[in-house]
């Protein structure tokens, strides 16, 4: 189940896209999953996905041509709302009963536009032929302004506490590690 979850939320894939996924779609080399049995009419895609997920992929079993086999959605669906109501319970968090699959994908759209602020770069990670489609994942956001705190580190060892305290490297200039923080 965690190397689903971590499927869905580097790839924003549907369900369906998942289960139906297959070994030849995985390029171990480049990184890359390929989406070619897209759901609901949507784009065939190729995915750039981490290390991490790769490495979780090629530890399972290689049953079949397909990657989650043995996976059915109902059975996949039942063990996550287990997993998900044992885990509320157990952190005393009742607004993790809302998440389901389909949030992951929200999510990846959502992020990749507050990152790139490119629609149609979203349009296409999601699959989607008509960008009405992809508005829907981002019309929720309010995203933060763009002014930002900005500071100066002369040493490795200011840059590190700029780093600790949410503040991004943007450069270095004559020696000095330039940083920003949104306010």
């Amino acid at each position: 189940m965690a190397t689903m979850l971590q499927l869905f939320k580097e790839t924003a894939m549907r369900i369906g896209e998942a289960i139906r996924l297959q070994w030849v779609d995985l390029d171990s080399e480049n990184n890359t999953v390929t989406v070619s049995a897209p759901e609901k009419n949507g784009s065939p895609r190729m995915l750039k996905i981490s290390n991490k997920l790769v490495a979780m992929l090629n530890a399972l079993p290689r049953k079949s041509e397909r990657v989650f086999a043995t996976t059915s959605y109902g059975s996949f669906e039942r063990n996550f709302h287990y997993a998900r109501k044992r885990t509320a319970g157990k952190l005393q968090n009742p607004r993790l009963l809302y998440i389901h699959f389909h949030t992951l994908r929200h999510w990846k759209a959502t992020m990749e536009y507050h990152k790139t602020k490119d629609i149609l770069h979203v349009m296409k990670l999601l699959g989607h032929r008509n960008i009405q489609n992809t508005l829907l994942y981002t019309h929720l956001v309010t995203f933060e302004s763009d002014e930002y705190h900005s500071a100066v580190a002369e040493t490795v060892k200011k840059a590190l506490t700029l780093v600790e305290q949410g503040f991004e490297y943007v450069c270095t200039h004559e020696s000095l590690m330039l940083f920003r923080k949104r306010k």
